[in-house]
């Protein structure tokens, strides 16, 4: 084996050697050697067992010589000669069919396969020997079909939620827009509640979008048995994960938490117990909507447009916004000041929606659920989102594109304010100091707003409801 293997491509050649061996098929008693190009580009894992096995075979005549004309080939082999679901079939799947090429898969990867095109030519064998007989002519295998994961059970409802109409406001505004979120409250005010709930009120993944996210759930391995979910990826990473767990990368440059989240939401419990510089390094994915992993042997490029949403106590002793009750710590002002010191300021001012949730009354508790669930918020969302999508592609976007997410150049024209409302964000610019992207913020928030209420224009009701939610933060910050 010749071409910089790794380990696990080195070894293939056992494995390559026992399928053939078991598939009844002996090498030649003469050296065999395998050539990777290009010679200079290191190659690891398992999946050049498959394409090194059927290279083999049309060498010594197993094969038609021209059977794999025209084919993209990878797969892991077992002793036994059956072939074993690798990573990464999808987007592999994906580029083949922009070269014109075919795939020959795993019969466990083929589902996932199956999507790249409908005229694709895709071959799904179980085993060497069963691809051996389909180029034979003697058994024809058939072309694997699309697969959709079935519901997995109803989602969190809103209507699991009493009280807290201001956190449900402020959720139903993120889901309308893609905007960021970061709740602040006491232990048990029900912030984690509210944030599992986000996802049953988002609209469903377009077929773009459901195969941007597949791609990378298919190179982290996480696609089961070939077979895509239509529902919007919720990631919720504990707060001891490192910098490269959040952002990607390790031995082979994997994606991170943050694009396991694209397209869906990225959930952060306890922000301030993340280290510093890990949650610094999520400021470029937020503002561009893709990381690159730069190591020594890689450089990768994978998408990360999420939607942030934050939960976090006021101090660490948790009850410091509470009528009468005194840190353990120190003054109250001391101990939130400390505690909120480990989020930075670039990093809130990326954060379009912050307020604060107030801890729940056991008046609230024994009332009935409320009469307004997910569904209802969902078509409201849905609606906003529809404008959206219809203003944006209008102008030469993708139908993906949100509020939050569109070119600043675009916000400032799509949100232009009326004579009242531009009078109040300039001197709301002066009075809070917003910088450059507070200023657009809060104009993505403002269109949100007026797209919820179904009108064309920003109006002053529009930015004062938007200023409020940056001025929670600017306020806490002053305390502190």
């Amino acid at each position: 084996m010749v071409g910089l293997p790794d380990k696990a491509v080195a070894e293939s050649r056992e494995r390559v050697r026992g399928a053939l061996i078991a598939s009844g098929l002996a090498l030649p008693a003469k050296r065999i050697t395998v050539n990777l190009a290009p010679a200079d580009l290191p190659k690891e894992g398992s999946h050049y067992d498959l394409p090194i096995a059927l290279g083999v075979m049309a060498a010594i005549g197993a094969l038609p010589a021209d059977a794999l004309a025209g084919y993209c080939v990878l797969g892991e082999l077992a002793l036994d000669g059956s072939i074993t679901a690798v990573n990464g079939v999808l987007p592999a799947a994906m580029a083949a069919n922009g070269r014109g090429l075919g795939l020959i898969c795993p019969a466990a990867t083929g589902p996932e396969a199956a999507w790249a095109g409908g005229d694709m030519d895709v071959l799904a064998p179980r085993s060497l020997i069963q691809l051996a007989n389909h180029f034979k002519g003697s058994q024809v295998m058939a072309r694997p079909v699309p697969a959709i994961a079935a519901p997995g059970g109803p989602m969190p409802d809103l209507v699991d939620i009493k009280g807290q109409e201001g956190a449900k406001r402020a959720l139903e505004i993120a889901a309308a827009g893609g905007h960021n979120l970061l709740m602040n409250g006491p232990p048990g005010a029900g912030k984690s509640m509210l944030a599992a709930r986000l996802p049953s009120i988002l609209p469903p993944l377009s077929p773009r979008e459901l195969l941007d996210v597949s791609m990378i759930q298919s190179v982290a391995g996480a696609l089961k048995e070939g077979i895509l979910s239509n529902r919007r990826p919720f990631r919720q990473p504990h707060h001891s994960a490192s910098m490269a767990a959040l952002v990607g990368g390790g031995v082979n440059a994997r994606p991170g938490e943050v694009s396991l989240a694209h397209g869906g939401v990225l959930f952060l419990d306890e922000l301030p117990e993340f280290t510093p510089q890990t949650l610094d390094s999520l400021r470029q994915p937020m503002e561009t909507g893709e990381v690159m992993i730069a190591r020594a042997n890689h450089r990768v490029t994978y998408p990360a447009r999420f939607q942030l949403v934050a939960a976090m106590n006021p101090c660490r002793c948790g009850q410091a916004m509470e009528p009468g009750y005194a840190c353990r710590r120190g003054p109250n002002e001391r101990c939130m000041a400390q505690y909120g010191a480990r989020i930075s300021g670039p990093l809130l001012d990326r954060i379009d929606l912050r307020i604060e949730v107030a801890a729940v009354t056991a008046a609230d508790l024994i009332l009935p659920p409320p009469a307004e669930g997910s569904a209802q918020t969902a078509s409201r969302v849905a609606a906003a989102r529809a404008l959206q999508t219809a203003r944006y592609t209008a102008r030469g976007l993708s139908e993906a594109t949100t509020n939050a997410t569109c070119p600043a150049s675009m916000i400032e024209a799509v949100a232009a304010p009326d004579s009242e409302g531009a009078a109040l964000i300039r001197q709301a610019a002066e009075s809070m100091r917003l910088s450059a992207r507070g200023f657009h913020r809060t104009l993505r928030v403002a269109r949100t707003l007026a797209d919820l209420d179904g009108e064309a224009e920003v109006r002053r009701l529009h930015l004062a409801e938007a200023l409020s939610y940056r001025a929670r933060g600017e306020r806490a910050a002053a305390a502190a």
